[in-house]
């Protein structure tokens, strides 16, 4: 018995299409080619795969060779995506999924030593929440993911770092002034003296007026750009962890609240499964620098 994988895939279209002109074009063939494949095939099985030229119903025999016909598919599909995504990985690219204030705080430096020794690899990043990274990874459209956590949270991934989470409000704003008034002793309920631009991060702080003011919040933002920008305009004030700020222009004021042990940690992960290869590992290790 010789059966290539055309055959199966000429099968496996005929039979969802219902018609031999509908399976010759979506084959990108003529009709009688499409014909001449299915009667080889049907010779090379040993039976007949339709119960009518018209090929709109499978004999029982079709529907088992149907039915293993998407298993074959499926299996050569799965190789060559995973040989494809080999080829990507060491001639040239790196799909990156990371939450907002990693693009920001961590990303340049990586990315510029990164490129000392990989100058013409593609590198794509996508700042995104947490969740999303999660998800972009386990669906194979990012080969690393950058998420943030609590410290306490299960262990995901691997730590990169951790740093304070903080208030962000415009400089000489209400919080900013009652912050200079309390020298030194303020705490998260100041946020209630502006509207809350709410974030992912907001979770990420246990404290009862925090979680009031996050569900009050008429504007919410997950690009720590987008915050910032929102902070300066005098929108209100939000919480953000101090790499996020620190490199940022004036007009800005950032403080941790005393007492406050609430910090942020990022964490880099990747598909369980998958194995990293050429320049993704080496962007992998850089994270940790």
């Amino acid at each position: 018995m010789s059966i290539k994988l055309e055959m199966l895939r000429a099968f496996s279209v005929t039979a969802a299409q219902g018609t031999l002109a509908g399976a010759a074009a979506a084959l990108g063939r003529t009709p009688s080619a499409v014909s001449m494949m299915l009667a080889q095939f049907e010779k090379e099985v040993g039976g007949a795969l339709f119960e009518t030229d018209r090929k709109s119903r499978l004999t029982p025999l079709g529907q088992l060779v149907l039915e293993e016909s998407h298993r074959a598919t499926d299996a050569f599909d799965k190789s060559t995506d995973a040989i494809r995504r080999h080829v990507m990985s060491t001639a040239g690219i790196v799909r990156i999924a990371a939450v907002p204030s990693a693009t920001v705080a961590l990303l340049p430096d990586v990315i510029e030593a990164f490129r000392a020794t990989h100058p013409d690899v593609r590198i794509e990043i996508s700042d995104v929440d947490s969740a999303t990274v999660r998800a972009r990874v386990q669906r194979d459209e990012a080969d690393i993911g950058i998420v943030s956590a609590r410290p306490d949270a299960p262990l995901e991934g691997e730590r990169i770092r951790s740093d304070d989470l903080g208030i962000v409000c415009a400089e000489n704003g209400p919080i900013h002034m009652a912050h200079l008034d309390t020298q030194g002793a303020s705490d998260w309920g100041l946020l209630s003296l502006e509207p809350l631009i709410a974030n992912p991060l907001c979770e990420l702080v246990d404290h009862p007026i925090i979680n009031e003011l996050r569900f009050s919040s008429t504007l919410e933002a997950r690009n720590t750009t987008a915050i910032l920008s929102f902070v300066r305009r005098g929108l209100g004030a939000s919480i953000l962890p101090f790499d996020a700020v620190r490199n940022q222009p004036d007009r800005v004021e950032f403080f941790v609240p005393a007492h406050s042990e609430s910090q942020r940690e990022l964490r880099k992960i990747k598909y369980e499964k998958e194995m990293l290869r050429g320049p993704i590992i080496a962007f992998w290790k850089l994270l940790d620098r």
